[in-house]
Order: structure tokens, then C-alpha cells, then sequence
């Protein structure tokens, strides 16, 4: 379809609490990267189409400033749009994701969430609260309504379907649609949802604090190989099939401190310190008061991402952001003084559910037909990939089990998937082609083929299976075909 407008003309369209600051066409090829933003994967602007940009600048109150993009194709639009997520504190459109909505044929949008920066940058919500609105929810579900008002402009007819597809704070960013607005979106994809966002912070504390509280405890980074191939030695082949992958950790208690050094320190072990640290990164962050976890650990077969978390000078920025900035309104507090009951706890009230997305109760998502398609990796560093483990089961328990709400939410679990992509596992898959199936043909997904690459060419498949079903080796044909397993609920 194409456009009924044009593009340059849309700079005129008035919309509330908006200034559209531009509206140009796009040729084919041409687009190039403005300053200040990010695209962490590789998708060349030369494939891309030619689309209408439009930028703007969004006001709902009267500290808010949010930039938002919205790329419409000038021809072979597929009558659809879709919002598009962020990382970390966001702080920047991600034009990765623009550029991935736009070669699907999309209208696409995306926003900085009021705020420049980055991903690991928090410091924008000191003392500016109705900013840390616009990142908690308001400036997705802002952007979502007037990216719609510009689509309908523009082709003189509104989408027929709205899909959200966003990953870590993208995915959280979704959860928190599906609760809050849940007539925003048809369709949600949530990867490695940063949902239990108090929690995840004090957890990324937690794992740094491991690493640095002594420095004896300090996992030199070039452990981190050694300490994955003995977790993959130990693991892997629980599942029965000895493919490199561990398919669910849990079931495996790799034990760290069989690494431990017997007489001095050497890259091919553990001092005792080191090994108590690992211990508390696979372990969960918890409560010293009541014993509870406040957030699950990291999984065996992460390792090699531990870097941004316990590899630094200190904990992670990302993590500590939150307390600083947020929770004690102090650039230079000390993470050392983390109290992991009453300081988590107040962590919450601040909060206040204005970032967390933690509501199970998804019934007017539900109704209205929306489906929620969840994915997190196992071998995450970043995310601990049970949290969204424990976010579905809520919302099933929520509403009434898996029999009353399976056909609208599915979990899919991938082994060796690093933070929403990457790893050693097939990592890859098509989810906007499976939400599309679901939401527009009533197809529920009962497996995703997910494929991995090494030097350009995909070297594994495997299906991805609906949790808490596990891929099963058929017994026959090559372990690296997707053709040869079968999803089994038998552990």
C-alpha cells in the first residue's frame, strides 16, 4: 500500500502535547546514523527501503521530553504497525529495531523514553520524577498513541494490527503495556523482561558486591572460559544428549568448588574466595532477615558474560543507578551500604509499580484477544532467566491455569541464549512471523526453530518448545537438525 499523504506534509499535522520536528522522505540506501544514536547489532541502513521519517517531540508534562521516530514505508506497507523496545536505562532509540520493523514491511516506532544517555546511564532521574515516569511507562504508551495518529495521517487509514517487540528493558516495556494499556498492542513480544526492575537492580548489585566486596573474591575475567567449560562438563549431558547445550539448569547443581585450587592460585582454578563468590552469583540475591530470594541467580553455562556484572572496578552502573539515583537521591552513595532487606524493600515503595511489571492479572489484554509471547535465554548474564520463569507462572496462576490462559501467553526457554541473543545454542528465531500466525490466523505456537550461524552460514537448528516442555533428541538423523527432536514434557 501506498501513502495517501505525503510524507513532507505531516510535518503540519497537529497532535496534543506534540511537536513534529521533521518529516522527510528517506530514499532507499540513504539513511544515516543521526548523533547520539544506537544500534547494537549490525543491520546495514544501505538494505534498508525508502520510508517517510518523522521525528517528535513529546510533552505530557511539563518536565517531560520525549523524542519519539516513526518510519513509515513509502510503498508495500503490510497495513501493520509496530512499537519497538530499548536496553538498560534506554536514553536512545534503538534504529536497529526501526530498521528491523521497516524491512518487515512495518510502520515502526521507537523513543529514548524521555531521556538522553544510554543503556547504562540512569543519572536523568535524579530529582526529575515525572521523568522516571515517562521511562516507567508513560513515553511507550505516549509514543504507541501518536505513532498510530501519524500511521492513520499518513496512509489515510489506521493499522490493521499493532505488534510490540522489544527485548530486556523492551521486554519489560511490553509487560508493562499488556498491564497498563493493554488495548495498546494486539500482539507482545517480551524477551528477557526486566520486569521485577527493583529486584533485578539489587541483584546486579548482589553479583557485583560477590566479585568486590573483598578483593580476594575477584573472578579475573580469564577464568570465566574455565569456569564454563566445567559447568558445560557437568551439565550437559543430564539432559542425555551430549551436545554442548545444557537444556535446563536447574536440574543440574554444578558445584564450583570442584575448581577450587589446591595449592596457589593458577588461571586453572578457583581460589576460596573466588569459589564462595561464584557461589553466590549462581545463587539467588536474598533477604538476611527472612532468608527469602529477591531475585533468582544466574545459571551454570552463563560465565562467559559475567564481565558487565562482576567484572568491573565495581558493580555494574546499571545496577547501582537505581539506588543513587532513585531510592536515596545520592550520586555518591556507596553500594557497599546496601541493606538487601530494609533498602530493598524502600526500593519498592519508591518505585511504587511506576517501573516494576509485575501485575499477573493480564484479563483486559486477554479479552480483547491480545497475545503475549514471552523468550529469555538460559545462559543470560544480565537477566536471570528464571525471573520470567516465575513472571508466566504468576499470570497462570492468575488466571486460571494453563487450560484458560495457555492460548493467549506462551514462555519459551532457550538453551544456550545468551541476554536476547547470542551464545552458543541456536539463538535465532523469527518471533514477529510466529506472533503474526498467532494473533492473525489463531495459531498458537507449539514450537519456534531457532537456528544458530558461525561464519555466516547456520551450522544448528533447534525447536525452541513451549515451557516447561524440552527438546528431546528423536534418536536418529543429526543432533544439529531441528527435524530430529521432538518437544517432550519428560524431563
Amino acid at each position: 500500500m501506498t501513502a495517501a499523504a505525503t510524507c513532507e506534509s505531516l510535518a503540519s499535522l497537529t497532535l496534543p502535547e506534540t511537536t513534529i520536528t521533521q518529516a522527510q522522505t528517506v530514499a532507499a540506501g540513504a539513511f544515516t546514523m543521526p548523533p547520539g544514536g544506537f544500534m547494537p547489532s549490525p543491520i546495514l541502513p544501505k538494505s534498508l527501503p525508502a520510508f517517510c521519517r518523522v521525528a517528535a517531540t513529546l510533552r505530557p508534562s511539563k518536565d517531560s521530553d520525549i523524542k519519539i521516530e516513526v518510519w513509515l514505508p513509502t510503498a508495500g506497507w503490510n497495513g501493520k504497525f509496530q512499537g519497538v523496545g530499548n536496553g538498560g536505562w534506554s536514553g536512545a532509540i534503538f534504529y536497529d529495531s526501526l530498521m528491523a520493523g521497516l524491512q518487515k514491511g512495518y510502520a515502526s516506532a521507537g523513543t529514548d523514553t524521555g531521556h538522553a544517555g544510554g543503556p547504562m546511564d540512569g543519572s536523568f532521574a535524579l530529582g526529575h520524577p515525572e521523568k522516571v515516569i515517562d521511562f516507567g511507562y508513560r513515553a511507550v504508551h505516549e509514543m504507541t498513541l501518536k505513532a498510530k495518529a501519524i500511521v492513520a495521517a499518513y496512509y489515510d487509514k489506521s493499522a490493521q494490527y499493532s505488534y510490540w517487540n522489544g527485548c530486556s528493558s523492551g521486554g519489560k516495556q511490553g509487560l508493562k503495556e499488556a498491564q497498563r494499556y493493554p488495548n495498546d498492542y494486539d500482539g507482545i513480544i517480551a524477551g528477557a523482561p526486566a520486569n521485577y526492575w527493583t529486584h533485578l537492580n539489587a541483584a546486579s548489585v548482589w553479583v557485583g558486591a560477590a566479585t568486590h566486596k573483598d578483593e580476594a573474591s575477584f573472578i579475573p575475567p580469564a577464568k570465566y572460559r574455565m569456569m564454563h567449560e566445567a559447568a558445560i562438563q557437568a551439565c550437559d549431558a543430564v539432559d542425555g544428549l551430549k551436545d554442548g547445550l545444557i537444556d535446563d539448569p536447574r536440574r543440574c547443581h554444578f558445584d564450583p568448588k570442584v575448581l577450587e585450587c589446591s595449592g596457589a592460585d593458577a588461571p586453572t582454578c578457583l581460589t576460596t574466595p573466588q569459589v564462595e563468590a561464584a557461589k553466590k552469583i549462581y545463587g539467588p540475591t536474598t533477604n538476611p532477615r527472612t532468608g527469602e530470594a529477591i531475585f533468582p541467580g544466574l545459571e551454570p553455562g552463563s560465565e562467559l558474560g559475567w564481565e558487565l556484572l562482576a567484572g568491573g572496578k565495581e558493580p555494574s552502573e546499571i545496577g547501582m543507578a537505581e539506588f543513587r539515583n532513585i531510592v536515596y537521591h545520592d550520586p555518591h552513595w556507596d553500594w557497599r551500604t546496601l541493606d538487601y532487606d530494609k533498602g530493598v524493600a524502600l526500593a519498592e515503595k519508591v518505585d511504587n509499580n511506576t517501573i516494576t511489571a509485575n501485575d499477573p492479572n493480564l484479563k483486559q489484554f486477554f479479552s480483547h484477544g491480545g497475545k503475549l509471547l514471552m523468550y529469555h535465554g538460559w545462559t543470560d548474564p544480565l537477566i536471570a532467566p528464571e525471573n520470567s520463569i516465575n513472571y508466566y507462572t504468576s499470570v497462570l496462576d492468575k488466571m486460571g491455569g494453563a487450560s484458560k490462559a495457555g492460548d493467549s501467553i506462551r514462555l519459551f526457554m532457550v538453551p544456550g541464549m545468551d541476554h536476547c541473543g547470542g551464545g552458543e545454542g541456536p539463538n535465532a528465531f523469527d518471533s514477529v512471523n510466529v506472533m503474526e500466525q498467532w494473533v492473525e490466523k489463531g495459531n498458537p505456537p507449539a514450537r519456534i526453530v531457532a537456528s544458530h550461524t558461525a561464519g555466516g552460514q547456520v551450522d544448528r537448528t533447534r525447536p525452541l518448545c513451549v515451557y516447561p516442555q524440552v527438546a528431546r533428541y528423536s534418536g536418529s538423523g543429526s543432533i544439529d537438525e531441528a527435524a530430529n527432536f521432538v518437544c517432550s514434557s519428560k524431563q
